[in-house]
């Protein structure tokens, strides 16, 4: 037994040698092979500095460019992007095929979308490929369409501007010039627009010319616009048929069904209808009948049908509806409050702002138990099915819902959020009273894209229009303003003696032109032959490429909204004199990296990290 004993522990003791041989080993290699573990393409030496533990990486390095070349490598970037998009303008214009890297490749008519896909091998130049990226987005953001006009704007901007530059013009004088003059024009624009109504065909034109001169979908458009009114909501959505159509839901619509299916009235359809209901608006859960039971027995003595919304009914206050239905009692049926947190409550004083009921929360000091039948709101119709509700108001709080739309304006107005804008937009448009969904159909999955961001563009006209009224198309509106060119000047002269202000001026006159030439050499007519028929005409007088004719474009109904052409010059203008004061370009010098390299980096710091923040 004693020998047993001694020669286990001699054995345990070998073990543990072992063990702790095996950790130093381990140790040592890590030491030594630290370095391996440093990302590819970090220095190991003097750029990747240790503070403790860590392992600090410094900044890439940069190249600057100065003066005449730094403005030449934004020009180069600007003009490409341009050269690109300007193509697509004016009812004979081409498309452009943008490659992916999954999938078909896309045959595209619209500016912003083609701008956006652009991105060049030199950093210097792809400046200028982002700038001419912001000005098409935000003509795209303001006005939804016009991304193309100010794309080739600010390239004429551009290149006419650095020609002044380069002869010695003061690139500050020359951007207070240009945007004197925009402002006026601007306003110039917005006197001479002429608003647009509901039932007319001008937003049949308006579409048309914003689809490249489709007709059928500019019909089905109007057609659209025409139907839920100007507080009524238009959207757009894939079909599953090779045809366009349009839907309409009128009413109110909420996407809450009934709470039980005990509470059907027509077994057949699933559906519950109410003719002429009494609608109670709260935010609390009802559980407990008690809390209701003096309101049930109201709408029982006068015989009217009870309509609840609440965050949730359940319990025996569910089942109390449910017998008295089921026995004939009561006509009564519940939903769930739409929406979550404070969007609940926003839908909720819709509801009953729309009914005309008062808001029964704790918030507003008015309990359940409190409720009167003179509290209750009222309706002209209400048909609940198991996944929607739509109520259809009786017309007695048009006033009470014209002042709640204006609030949600106001709000959207204020709001930098776009999902806050789009939810303000659809509570206008339920509020206002129907909403038309465009369906899009295509034989193909390239064809549907293109023809989706064509709607697009054309229902964002049709609302601008709305919103700031119409001028003449095909460029001729910025021709007409070359009328005024004459008195600005002499207005300017008083504002700013600057030789050089009084050239920022003349830049922008010069490229008002350049729409109309670019959409008559799209239909391969001499652009300039074009302007030159058009100048010091009546207003509304210009050259229509559709048919090759010069008519008035107002009675041929080529229509553009003003709110994008003021756009499309504010934003040309903004990012093109600010080009022209670059006096020097900060880019990242490019990395090269082979395929390994990448898998290295991959590796290291999206899979397990930097194994030197573990140490």
């Amino acid at each position: 037994v004693e020998d047993q004993t001694a020669e286990t522990a001699a054995y345990g003791r070998g073990v543990q040698g072992q063990t702790m041989k095996s950790v130093v080993l381990a140790l040592a290699l890590l030491a030594t092979s630290a370095s391996a573990f440093t990302p590819a393409g970090v220095p190991r030496s003097s750029s990747a500095l240790r503070t403790g533990r860590r392992q600090v990486i410094t900044a890439d390095a940069k190249t600057v460019t100065f003066k005449e070349e730094a403005r030449q490598k934004l020009i180069n970037g600007i003009n490409k992007v341009s050269d690109a998009v300007k193509v697509t303008l004016g009812p004979k214009g081409r498309n452009v095929v943008l490659e992916r890297e999954y999938g078909a490749p896309e045959i595209v008519n619209d500016g912003v979308t083609i701008a956006r896909d652009i991105e060049l091998s030199d950093p210097q130049e792809n400046v200028g490929v982002r700038l001419i990226q912001e000005v098409a987005s935000k003509s795209d953001s303001k006005a939804g369409d016009g991304t193309t006009t100010s794309t080739l704007m600010t390239q004429v901007l551009v290149n006419k501007g650095m020609r002044a530059v380069s002869s010695g013009a003061n690139p500050v004088a020359l951007r207070r010039g240009m945007l004197y003059t925009v402002r006026i024009l601007t306003e110039k624009l917005n006197e001479i627009a002429k608003p647009v109504k509901l039932g007319t065909d001008d937003l049949l034109n308006i579409a048309c010319v914003s689809t490249s001169g489709n007709m059928a979908m500019g019909s089905i458009i109007a057609k659209a616009f025409e139907k839920v009114g100007e507080t009524g909501s238009t959207t757009m959505e894939e079909s599953q048929t090779l045809v366009d159509e349009v839907e309409f839901t009128e009413g109110y619509t909420i996407d809450r069904g009934y709470c039980s299916p005990y509470l059907v009235k027509d077994q057949e359809r699933q559906v519950c209808e109410q003719a002429n209901p009494r609608m109670l608006v709260t935010d609390k859960k009802i559980d407990n009948v008690n809390e209701i039971i003096p309101i049930l027995e109201a709408m029982v003595k006068q015989k009217e049908p009870l309509f609840i919304v609440a965050e949730d009914v359940t319990g025996e206050a569910l089942s109390a509806l449910v017998v008295n239905k089921m026995r004939g009692v009561l006509d009564v049926v519940a939903i769930k409050a739409p929406g979550f947190g404070a969007r609940r409550k926003e839908l909720l004083q819709d509801i009953a702002i729309a009914s005309g009921a008062t808001y029964v929360a704790e918030e507003v000091g008015v309990s359940l138990e409190s409720v009167t039948p003179e509290m209750l709101g009222s309706a002209e119709r209400i048909v609940v099915s198991k996944e929607s509700t739509t109520i259809v108001t009786d017309g007695k709080q048009a006033d009470a819902i014209a002042m709640r739309i204006a609030q949600i304006r106001r709000e959207t107005e204020l709001t930098e959020s776009g999902f806050d804008k789009e939810k303000g937009e659809e509570r206008v448009a339920a509020l206002g009273g129907g909403i038309a969904r465009i369906k899009v159909g295509a034989a193909t999955e390239t064809e549907l894209k293109d023809k989706k961001l064509r709607y697009e563009d054309a229902l964002n006209a049709v609302k601008s229009a709305l919103e700031c009224g119409i001028v003449p198309g095909g460029g001729a509106a910025m021709v007409h303003l070359c009328n005024y060119e004459k008195e600005i000047k002499e207005a300017g002269a008083l504002v700013d003696t600057d030789e050089d202000f009084m050239t920022g001026i003349d830049i922008v006159f010069k490229c008002l032109t350049a729409p109309m030439m670019q959409i008559a050499e799209n239909a391969g007519v001499d652009g300039s032959l074009a302007v030159e028929k058009c100048m010091n005409k009546e207003f509304g007088f210009g050259y229509n490429a559709a048919t090759d004719t010069y008519e008035n474009l107002l009675e041929a109904g080529i229509l553009d909204p003003a709110k994008v052409t003021t756009n499309a010059l504010e934003n040309s203008v903004s990012v093109a004199s600010l080009v022209l004061t670059t006096e020097a370009l900060v880019t990242e010098i490019p990395k090269v990296f082979t395929r390994a390299e990448m898998a290295d980096n991959f590796d290291m710091q999206g899979g397990m990290g930097n194994p030197n923040d573990y140490m």
